[in-house]
């Protein structure tokens, strides 16, 4: 009888329900290369996370304007940091290695 395999799997996809739906949020990626943040201002939603890579051969940093919000360590060549944005707001930062690069997140929303 094909009616078994059918409601046998009918079941165990009304079962799986949401975990069939579920869908993440697109990565917000800002490499940096070159002495510089790949994208001067960047836009996102409360709850998204931003992770910066270092593509550059020289180590980098990811600071916050008030120092406090979010620091990176040194990242040397392909490492990685990732913060979380919770709240609506613009959130300038800098390499504090290299003053001269800046650039900022704008998180938009509720």
């Amino acid at each position: 009888m094909r009616i078994m395999p059918l409601l046998a799997l009918a079941i165990a996809l009304i079962a799986a329900g949401p975990t069939l739906a579920r869908v993440e949020p697109p990565a917000v990626i800002v490499t940096i290369d070159n002495f510089a943040f790949d994208a001067p201002t960047i836009t996102v939603a409360p709850g998204d996370t931003v992770t910066w890579i270092n593509h550059d051969d020289e180590p980098h940093t990811v600071v916050s304007d008030d120092g406090k919000t979010f620091r990176s360590k040194a990242l040397d060549t392909g490492e990685r940091f990732s913060f979380t944005f919770m709240a609506a707001g613009t959130y300038g930062y800098f390499c504090s290695v290299h003053p001269h690069m800046t650039a900022k997140v704008v998180v938009k929303g509720s």
